[in-house]
């Protein structure tokens, strides 16, 4: 199972950290999709230090596995978040993304969590 997280946790990292710095630099598909969800300009250097935060705990939790139980959860948490505004504004063009993100970080949780 480690193998597995190992891999699926270095992606979702990789993800993350895409993410982030999609929104630092307000690429501008990313800026009119969030704003138009109700998210102000102002949060984004918050949300991407949340995922920067996430990628590192990920990473970090290879070696130190309750913290990648906890970055886990966290990226978990986030992303349910970002399903929640996706569905609170009816918005099903941004959805796909977040589920998937969801997604990838629930498998993430699961396999760091069975190869403790």
């Amino acid at each position: 199972m480690f193998v597995a997280y190992a891999i699926v946790g270095v992606l979702l990292a990789i993800m993350l950290l895409a993410s982030a710095a999609a929104k630092l630099t307000k690429n501008k598909q990313i800026v009119e999709g969030l704003t138009g969800i109700g998210v102000p300009l102002g949060m984004f250097p918050f949300l991407a230090a949340c995922e920067i935060a996430g990628a590192a705990g990920l990473v970090i939790g290879l070696w130190y596995g309750p913290l990648g139980v906890a970055a886990a959860i966290g990226v978990v948490l986030y992303f349910i978040g970002a399903v929640g505004a996706h569905l609170r504004k009816s918005d099903f063009k941004g959805l796909p993304n977040a589920l998937v993100m969801l997604i990838a970080a629930a498998a993430v949780l699961v396999l760091r969590v069975l190869s403790l």
